[in-house]
């Protein structure tokens, strides 16, 4: 039987490690709040962000990182972005060697513009070969729910992302798809964020489903652009974990991201709105390093850059309309 430890007691890592012991695999959950695990471990729900959803009565809980590590031939992370280098740090001397380490975060590195597996792979010591990341368009209470979903597991070594879609696929509802670009997976994942706040402070200022079109396709091509420039490959864009994930991300009302822009285009301050959120709107903070990584290779991202204007400089959403409106028209191709 596969051991897998999932670090991350949110909605999708409870809603991941649950596909995994729903699929027969061993798994242990790790969180930081005792009574939060305590009460998984005796009731098998998490009351904090799956409430009225029942958890696998297989599924271990545990605050030891050590226990949770015992054995484990898979570590799924899934912490915000910004706390994994601190956190794999602390967990790094207890994750067994061969271990495959699995990204569920969907997020870049402040400061160092780094994705997620090169922060994995740079703090834990690891080769790619033993790194892979999840995405697509994954909204955690619906998969919870037993909804059909699909998802894009990526890794460098084919085999490994292999043995990953084996023990998460779960039929008839949970779909995961192989690729082998782990860039433009990744991308894909983050740059989504920053394009649904766009469309949700458009949502909350009024706009209609135009101004979401426009967004969420030029915002395409932004994510794409990028990806190329960084030796992704360009199809990835159009899949789920490009497109697909975009798509949902924009559109849903589960969707953190959109739902924050939503209320900062109603008028709400970001301090209001950061209060009034429960859960990580990963766009906030990664907008800005996403920015820097565009302009590090020298990419074109208008939409990204008003985003950040808007949640960070004080930028009121209507002058980032105008900022977006007003820029010379280009000729629209495909990538372009």
């Amino acid at each position: 039987m596969t051991r897998v430890a999932v670090f991350g007691p949110g909605s999708w890592g409870t809603t991941f490690a649950m596909i995994l012991a729903e699929a027969g695999n061993e798994v242990t959950l790790w969180g930081r709040r005792p009574e939060q695990m305590e009460a998984i471990e005796r009731t098998h729900e998490n009351t904090d962000y799956l409430p009225g959803i029942p958890l696998p009565p297989t599924l271990r809980a545990t605050t030891d990182p050590e226990r949770a590590l015992d054995g484990a031939d898979f570590v799924v992370l899934c912490v915000p972005s910004q706390t994994l280098r601190p956190n794999l740090a602390a967990w790094r001397e207890h994750i067994p060697r061969g271990a495959v380490l699995v990204s569920l975060m969907k997020g870049i590195e402040l400061g160092t513009t780094k994705r997620m597996s090169e922060v994995i792979r740079e703090v834990a010591e690891v080769p790619e070969e033993r790194v892979a990341v999840v995405s697509g368009p994954n909204l955690a209470k619906e998969i919870a729910q037993r909804q059909p979903a699909a998802t894009v597991v990526a890794c460098a070594d084919e085999s490994v992302a292999e043995r990953l879609q084996a023990i998460c696929h779960l039929p008839p509802w949970f779909r995961p798809y192989t690729n082998p670009d782990v860039v433009g997976v990744e991308l894909g994942g983050a740059v989504k964020n920053v394009i649904a706040l766009a469309v949700g402070v458009s949502a909350g200022m009024g706009m209609g489903d135009n101004v979401s079109a426009m967004l969420i396709t030029r915002g395409l091509a932004e994510m794409q652009r990028l990806g190329v420039a960084l030796g992704a490959d360009p199809h990835t864009f159009a899949g789920l974990a490009g497109m697909g994930d975009l798509v949902a991300t924009c559109n849903s009302p589960l969707s953190r991201n959109r739902t924050f822009g939503e209320n900062l285009g109603r008028g709400m301050t970001l301090a209001e709105v950061v209060a009034a959120t429960r859960q990580t709107a990963e766009g906030v903070k990664s907008c800005e390093s996403v920015l820097a990584l565009a302009r590090k290779h020298d990419v074109e991202m208008p939409i990204t850059e008003v985003v950040v204007g808007v949640v960070h400089d004080g930028v009121s959403p209507a002058e980032a309309g105008m900022l977006l409106m007003s820029r010379s028209p280009k000729p629209e191709r495909y990538g372009v």
